[in-house]
């Protein structure tokens, strides 16, 4: 999967600096080497324990585009392609008797679902659908395949327009919007219409909605014993909008389209998996407390009592990706702590045994915590968390472990990597131990002086992880110390600590990330003169911030930011969520408030050169928080350059080529700042 094309061209395509900042030496991490990194996800073992399915994920540099097609390795490390060729496979799931796969691929033009059938080792796509299938699931009896898809219903404009004469040249005509949520980032502005379910017979043909109405009913689809219902989450109350975590689980019958409601409780209910026995519904969930972070809980029902029963109330983490053990009688689930990515299981009885604390490795370009796995019997397959590879695949069957892939050793084995090194320091206010990592530069030398990068992730509420990161290492080749941590608001250090930043942010978080530096400073071989700040998303937020409260840093790089949280409220995609959940109301309500935690506010005392950097297709931080930030630098007189990745949502690093450029803008604007 890997591209043999000479990376200059397409550094210089790019028009990339070339300036001193960056490593010259060929065996560190280089800007072009984005494209040669691949990694590992969507585990899915065969019935048969034998052998797993996975996604193989890697960067096309013709293209520019993220790719992943499906491969398998048996479990003696034996790794192959499962179909060939260039494509988006994703969504794979094995039919009860594993005689099939069937999984969602753009292999015939468009997303399709296509099976792949284990005996003849061939594949076809089997319906010819208009829109994207998602969310497979096949029915007990492995004669149906449910799914979700977006079913237009478009609308009519409110007026009538006359026709254009024949050869007229007009405008195009104005577009009507009137629905609640009405552009999503990443995907831009919402067509009419909603999610709904679908059945189709496993071996082919014409899909049968079951859903209706004017509600999404979407997500994870469990299937009853009895082939003929599906439990599914949705929030089909009338004041879904204004409510939107008061989601509740349903069963559809698929034979009249009926719908029964099996929870009823103010918050989330999501992700339901029905025990192998037919017998119970394991979900996760939570009341809402309309606190800004909550954590995910595992529930367990009898279909038949209809009794919630929560599993997990001594666990102060968030749980995911929950499945059941064979017997019924245990479940696994997931869920990360102190920026390590745990599996469980998670007995009825209440007993709870830890499996691994390596799951992790998802996310190549900064080191966010998550992972994947799945579980056939005592085996388990986990993506690995490492600082040094993005995700492999690693097998565990009782004690023992092997590592699967080393999809990267080809690229990263002759490459010297900064060292990764965990570190613990205490906090200024209150009584908290920050964990944070730095990454040394390579051919570190303990006797010099290193300019040091403070790094911050986004969210508010995620964590870093000790976990390969493209970003960090790219700023550690060009000879910086990075440091990035997770200051209170962070996850994975229980719920009071992620809720320190409840209606309080930025705050004291600030006060952590300084405590980070200063610790990192006081082991001696820091040019305190050569500091500098970046962070995106949260971390922009926070950087806006530092900049506004200290001149200690000599530039920063502001990164897809919230700068006015009274604006951004008012343009976010969310916005419904945001003002309900991150504030004590509507901005015009609590104008204080907003603009107390507003990095505007505190634009009058910045002094450091500022740069801001933002997809202009980006709808979950509108790029028009960057250019309040950039005019108002403007306007006071300081150093600043505004960067706008064209196309590019708030994922910019969707585009290899946009990870590079988004490194480089962030070494070139420290380098010019570095005298």
């Amino acid at each position: 999967m890997k591209n043999y094309i000479v990376g200059a061209v397409i550094a210089s395509s790019l028009q990339l600096t070339t300036s001193a900042a960056f490593a010259s030496e060929q065996n560190t991490l280089q800007l072009e080497d984005v494209f040669e990194l691949e990694y590992a996800s969507s585990p899915s073992i065969h019935p048969s324990g034998d052998y797993t399915v996975f996604v193989r994920n890697y960067m096309d540099i013709m293209t520019d585009r993220k790719y992943g097609a499906l491969w398998q390795v048996d479990h003696a490390g034996d790794m192959r392609p499962l179909l060939g060729g260039d494509a988006n496979d994703h969504s794979a799931v094995w039919s009860p008797d594993g005689s099939k796969l069937a999984f969602v691929s753009n292999r015939s033009g468009r997303q399709q679902i296509h099976l792949y059938w284990t005996d003849t080792g061939k594949h076809a796509p089997v319906t010819r659908l208009t829109g994207a299938p998602s969310n497979l699931a096949w029915s007990p009896d492995g004669q149906w395949l449910a799914f979700t898809m977006f079913t237009p219903a478009p609308k009519a404009p409110p007026v009538s327009l006359p026709k254009a004469p024949k050869g007229a040249k007009w405008a195009e005509a104005p577009k009507y919007i009137d629905k609640d949520n009405y552009r999503f980032d990443g995907s831009g502005y919402a067509a009419d219409g909603y999610q709904q379910i679908y059945v189709m017979p496993a071996s082919g043909g014409t899909p049968r909605q079951v859903t209706s109405g004017e509600h999404h009913h979407g997500g994870t689809l469990a299937w009853r014993d009895d082939s003929q219902h599906i439990i599914f989450s949705a929030n089909l109350h009338d004041e879904a909008f204004f409510e939107p975590q008061n989601s509740e689980l349903y069963q559809v019958a698929l034979a009249t389209g009926e719908l029964t409601q099996l929870t009823d409780r103010d918050g989330p209910d999501r992700s339901p998996v029905i025990s192998p026995d037919g017998q119970k519904v394991a979900w996760v969930g939570y009341d809402d407390k309309k606190m800004s972070y909550q954590l995910n809980q595992l529930y367990v029902m009898d279909l038949k009592e209809r009794k919630p029963q929560l599993l997990t109330a001594d666990l102060d983490y968030s749980v995911g990706s929950v499945q059941w053990r064979d017997d019924s009688q245990a479940l696994y689930f997931a869920y990360d702590r102190h920026g390590k990515g745990h599996i469980v299981m998670q007995g009825l009885d209440g007993k709870r045994a830890q499996l691994t604390d390596a799951m992790g490795g998802l996310s190549y370009s900064r080191p966010y915590s998550g992972g994947a796995f799945d579980v056939n019997g005592k085996q388990l397959v986990f993506t690995k968390a490492d600082a040094e590879r993005p995700a492999d695949l690693v097998l565990q069957h009782g004690k023992m472990q092997r590592q699967l892939t080393a999809l990267n050793d080809d690229l990263l084995a002759t490459k010297h990597l900064g060292r990764v090194e965990e570190i613990w320091y205490d906090s200024q206010h209150g009584d908290y131990q920050i964990q944070g990592w730095l990454v040394y530069p390579p051919n570190f030398d303990p006797e010099q002086k290193y300019p040091l990068i403070l790094e911050i992730h986004g969210g508010p509420h995620t964590a870093y992880a000790e976990s390969f990161s493209a970003e960090v290492q790219l700023m550690a080749a060009a000879g910086n110390v990075v440091l990035y941590t997770n200051p209170r608001g962070s996850t994975s250090y229980g719920e009071d600590f992620a809720q320190e930043i409840h209606h309080n942010y930025p705050s004291q978080d600030y006060d952590d990330l300084m405590d980070g530096v200063d610790a990192v400073i006081a082991k001696g071989f820091i040019d305190e003169d050569r500091l500098y700040v970046t962070g995106g998303s949260g971390g922009g937020v926070l950087t806006a911030w530092i900049v506004g409260h200290t001149d200690r840093f000599r530039a920063a790089v502001v990164a897809k930011p919230v700068i006015n949280w009274y604006s951004f409220v008012l343009t976010a995609d969310m916005y419904n969520y945001f003002g309900a959940y991150w504030f004590p109301g509507l901005p015009w309500e609590h104008l204080d408030h907003y603009m107390k935690y507003s990095p505007i506010s505190y634009v009058g005392n910045v002094t450091t050169p500022t740069m801001l950097l933002t997809g202009d297709a980006d709808y979950r931080t509108p790029i028009s928080e960057s250019e309040q930030y950039y005019q108002a630098l403007k306007l006071a007189g300081v150093e600043t350059a505004m960067v706008r990745v064209p196309d590019a949502p708030h994922g910019i690093y969707s585009r290899p080529s946009n990870l590079m450029a988004k490194v480089a803008y962030i070494l070139y604007w420290f380098e010019k700042y570095s005298d």
